[in-house]
């Protein structure tokens, strides 16, 4: 089991970066496939950004990609969202997510664990 904790949210201006961190407390970590989703409201939970337990492959939606970067650091029990290039439209509240998946699953569905979100704000 791992609980997660988010941090690193704010308020930013439209082109600025934001660094996010999820941070894990329990045993084993890097068995965990890892997650980032975000929800605005009125809104479905949308997929962000996922990476596989080594870190060695990392997945985005369109939305994002060439913007946002997840990494992993599995000797800190940590992985981040770095967000470049912010626009208003990526203001949500961002949770990380970890699943027991062999593979990075896209629906928030497929994630066992999650973190409580951090209020992300962009404006214009």
């Amino acid at each position: 089991q791992v609980q997660l904790v988010e941090s690193g949210g704010g308020l930013v201006q439209a082109g600025g970066s934001l660094r996010l961190s999820c941070a894990a407390s329990g045993r084993m970590f890097s068995i965990y496939v890892m997650g980032w989703f975000r929800q605005a409201p009125g809104k479905e939970r949308e997929f962000v950004a996922g990476i596989t337990r080594s870190g060695a492959s990392t997945y985005y939606p369109d939305s994002v990609k060439g913007r946002f970067t997840i990494s992993r650091d599995n000797a800190k029990n940590t992985v981040y969202l770095q967000m470049n290039s912010l626009k208003p439209e990526d203001t949500a509240v961002y949770y990380c997510a970890a699943g027991r998946k062999l593979y990075v699953p896209l629906t928030s569905s497929e994630y066992t664990y999650w973190g409580q979100g951090t209020q992300v704000t962009v404006s214009s």
